[in-house]
């Protein structure tokens, strides 16, 4: 869910460059604290990193090659530039000629440390195959700085640089230091990563686990991705199968929106995604009634919610001023058991059928606890009057300990055809509303290939701006094809 920020006074994100929108306090690339950036100066040089240049080699050498596991990710290492005095250590592995014993630094530094590893042009070496290597022309001196601006071409330099590759002994000597269990950064391969998903050596911000997670299991499968403007993932989903008494298969898709005006609302969906589905793991099989079994299943996981408000506050230092919100999301649910079809709800999350034959209507079966939807019940606006106000997605229901009143909203329905079950986050309907437009959407072979078509809905929202995170579990619904209609409650 979105939330409104401060307009960035910056064109572009100072770490990665990535274009920056009105409201923005972190970049939507690499997460990037832009509350932190200062004042730019004047004529804004970047230095750039030149590749170092390589010396004629000599045939016979015990230069160590890097082996085909050295990452090449076009990213500098830090130390790669001119050498720090110290006293040089022997890097080299052995050959047939005897290890290499790297020349010696003059003096070392006030740490009393040896000097970090010299450029791979200090000494002459051979390729993967045991050539000699190229010389090479040392780059121009003006290529060392390039200026941004009018004069950039003119002081030549403008237009892009190419990054010199990490030095694998370089990144080798770096990795040792980072502690068994740790992490190494995926910009700079050397820097350890700190808990706060930051580098401690280049500060690049390390992809979260939930930034983009997929799954696929049997014939149901869901994909959740930030999007493009949040700092983090604030959905989560839980997908599972289990087996009826009767021995039929049950299938179960359960989709979670973390409110972003609330404390830790990453962390609220969670749990709630997680109670819910053992929940209805735990019931389906004993025979309870698929709809009786997913009104338990939202009581699991509001209970979920309600528990993390009871433990002590983690508010980051970017929730501080809202750390006494207990944390909040919404949840919507679907189960196929037998002939069945049960939805479950609380907020504005929502399920969508898409019949697999595209002639026949597509339904949505939820209805949004929000402000607009309440405008248009009680015939004060029409839909598009409601859903154009500013106040149209404000939810008038969701799980968490602040809630007023918990209002678990079920549905059966028997299917009389093939069709998909689409299960959704705002992220996603924001951009494909209606049930036509939805069903639009959806690709042709989404029935047989849940996955693809769950990644593809996604795109379609980034496509479409991705201002919040986006959600989506398909469960294709499988029965005879005979009758007429879609969707119908069940008697």
């Amino acid at each position: 869910m979105s939330q409104s920020h401060q307009r960035a006074s910056l064109p572009g994100c100072p770490s990665c460059e990535e274009p920056l929108e009105s409201g923005d306090r972190f970049c939507g690339a690499c997460g990037y604290d832009l509350s932190a950036v200062p004042a730019p100066p004047a004529d804004r040089p970047t230095v750039a990193i030149t590749p170092p240049a390589r010396h004629q080699a000599t045939p016979d050498t015990g230069t160590p090659t890097p082996g085909p596991g050295t990452p090449d990710t076009g990213t500098a290492t830090p130390g790669s530039g001119t050498p720090t005095p110290g006293s040089g250590t022997p890097l080299g592995g052995p050959s047939e000629a005897g290890a290499v014993q790297w020349p010696a630094a003059s003096e070392v530094d006030s740490s009393d440390l040896p000097a970090p590893t010299h450029r791979p042009s200090d000494l002459p070496g051979t390729d993967s195959g045991g050539r000699p290597l190229l010389a090479t022309t040392p780059a121009p001196a003006s290529s060392a700085v390039r200026v941004d601006g009018p004069d950039a071409e003119r002081l030549g330099g403008g237009g892009d640089f190419e990054l010199a590759a990490p030095d694998p002994r370089q990144a080798e000597h770096a990795a040792a230091a980072v502690p068994a269990g740790g992490t190494v950064c995926v910009a700079c391969r050397s820097g350890r990563v700190d808990t706060d998903g930051y580098c401690e050596n280049c500060g690049h911000a390390q992809p979260r686990e939930r930034d983009h997670m997929e799954r696929e299991l049997g014939t149901v499968a869901a994909v959740s991705d930030r999007g493009l403007r949040h700092h983090r993932n604030e959905d989560a989903f839980a997908v599972s199968g289990t087996a009826l008494p009767d021995g039929s298969p049950a299938v179960v898709a359960i989709v979670c929106d973390g409110v972003s005006s609330a404390s830790r609302p990453d962390e609220a969906s969670a749990a709630a995604a997680a109670a819910a589905d053992a929940s209805l793991l735990e019931s389906l099989p004993r025979g309870t009634h698929p709809q009786q079994a997913m009104h338990e299943a939202i009581l699991a996981a509001s209970e979920a919610v309600n528990a993390l408000a009871q433990g002590p506050g983690r508010a980051t230092e970017h929730d501080q001023h809202r750390h006494q919100n207990a944390p909040a999301c919404t949840l919507v649910g679907a189960v196929v058991a037998g002939d069945l079809l049960v939805v479950g709800w609380v907020g504005d999350s929502r399920v969508y059928w898409v019949p697999q034959d595209r002639a026949h209507p597509p339904a949505r079966l939820t209805e949004d606890d929000s402000w607009a939807a309440q405008m248009v019940a009680t015939g004060l606006m029409s839909e598009a009057e409601a859903y154009a106000d500013e106040r149209a997605h404000a939810i008038t229901g969701w799980l968490g300990a602040d809630a007023y009143e918990l209002e678990p909203h079920t549905a059966s329905f028997k299917p009389d055809r093939p069709g998909l079950v689409v299960v959704c986050t705002d992220g996603l309907w924001n951009y494909a509303e209606a049930a036509a437009e939805m069903a639009a959407a959806v690709p042709p072979d989404a029935y047989e290939r849940p996955l693809h078509g769950a990644q593809v809905l996604v795109g379609h929202a980034l496509d479409g701006g991705g201002h919040d995170n986006v959600t989506v579990a398909l469960l294709p619904f499988a029965v005879p094809s005979h009758g007429a209609g879609s969707a119908c409650p069940a008697g």
